[in-house]
């Protein structure tokens, strides 16, 4: 048994069982007749044999998780196409195919951050990561199977004791030693617990920390950030088709101090997040870091200053400081998109109660400010 049994991905020869069991499973069949894509079969009879069918079909010759992932890069590369008006990147160049990285990227959207970069990875002959995910986007199987296929570990954020969860993050600090210093592999990690839901970015220190814990009595943190070849990564999205749903979640959690998540909520933003309209995208790639200070947070705030440094605005941004009266100095867009944008931020509003539409605007103007 291996160390990481509990946390790592699925392996190559777990790969086309764990696919088949996906085909027969009823509530990811479900799933996916609810997401539209297969609206032509959904009301025939036996819809969901003839959906099942199509999958096995379709999943066939996959046998590894490279065969796999070249089956991801077709759904996102279409995620892209239908849901995109431009996907830019820049600093690629910066990243050496033969090199494993840390990337350390802000957090907008649940799947779709880590789905880009390695959509650009892959396209440009570089290694795809080995990507962090909360075990608590992994309460149901079929989810969980999706990503563990697509190079996904687990950092555990259960409600356990403290001795536990300490052992835990010790295995996933050990797990990103091992991928990174010895496999010559490269990781993506959020710089954050959960999602920016308030369009502000910023890099949580006990991030840094559960990195640096497996070798936390051997070397500093700076060093051994260093060592890591940290990259900071910002993505930014013109329009972010879960706003309304992160407003309420503020507005909510201001309202009462505690915001209960419905069990299914985070499968609804993943869905939305990759059907919904996102306008521009734009992907920034860092530089390699190197930490001079050796604190867990001076550490993060270098972290969030290069992120910060690499965001790409929009129109829309500037729009929803437009609106709450913000006096910005626009020297990027044009009065029509400006325009664009206002009414686009408009229309949201218009389907919620207004005392959550500072919540919204704020995601969008933040970033600004």
């Amino acid at each position: 048994m291996n160390k990481f049994d509990s946390i790592r991905p699925y392996l190559d020869e777990e790969v086309h069982e764990v696919l088949l069991e996906l085909s027969n499973n009823r509530r990811f069949l479900k799933m996916l007749f609810e997401t539209g894509e297969f609206k032509n079969i959904k009301y025939l009879p036996f819809a969901r044999k003839i959906l099942s069918s199509f999958l096995k079909n379709k999943i066939k010759n996959i046998h590894d998780v490279e065969s796999y992932q070249d089956l991801f890069e077709s759904i996102v590369s279409d995620v892209v196409k239908k849901s995109i008006n431009n996907f830019s990147v820049s600093g690629i160049e910066n990243i050496d195919p033969n090199k494993g990285y840390l990337f350390i990227s802000n957090h907008r959207d649940i799947t779709l951050d880590s789905a880009l970069l390695n959509l650009t990875l892959h396209q440009n002959n570089c290694k795809t990561t080995f990507n962090a995910v909360g075990n608590n986007l992994l309460s149901e199987k079929w989810a969980s199977d999706l990503m563990r296929l697509n190079k996904s570990f687990i950092i555990d954020r259960s409600d356990k004791s403290k001795r536990d969860i300490y052992k835990s993050l010790n295995l996933a600090s050990d797990f990103i030693f091992e991928k990174i210093l010895n496999k010559n592999e490269s990781i993506w990690i959020a710089q954050k617990q959960g999602r920016s839901k308030d369009g502000i970015d910023f890099t949580d220190p006990s991030v840094i920390k559960m990195i640096h814990l497996h070798s936390r009595k051997k070397i500093s943190v700076n060093e051994y950030l260093s060592s890591l070849n940290v990259v900071p990564v910002s993505i930014s999205y013109e329009n972010d088709p879960n706003d309304i749903l992160k407003a309420k979640e503020l507005y909510l959690t201001d309202l009462n101090q505690i915001y209960t998540k419905d069990p299914k909520e985070d499968l609804q933003s993943i869905s939305e997040g990759i059907r919904g309209n996102k306008g521009n995208v734009h992907l920034s790639i860092g530089n390699v870091m190197n930490f001079h200070t050796d604190t867990y947070e001076s550490c993060s705030d270098q972290v969030t200053k290069e992120i910060k440094d690499l965001y790409m605005l929009h129109a829309t941004n500037y729009a929803a400081a437009t609106i709450q009266g913000i006096g910005i100095t626009n020297n990027l867009f044009d009065s029509t998109a400006i325009d664009d944008a206002i009414q686009y931020l408009n229309n949201k509003m218009k389907v919620i109660p207004e005392e959550i539409h500072p919540y919204l605007l704020n995601q969008y103007s933040n970033p600004v400010l």
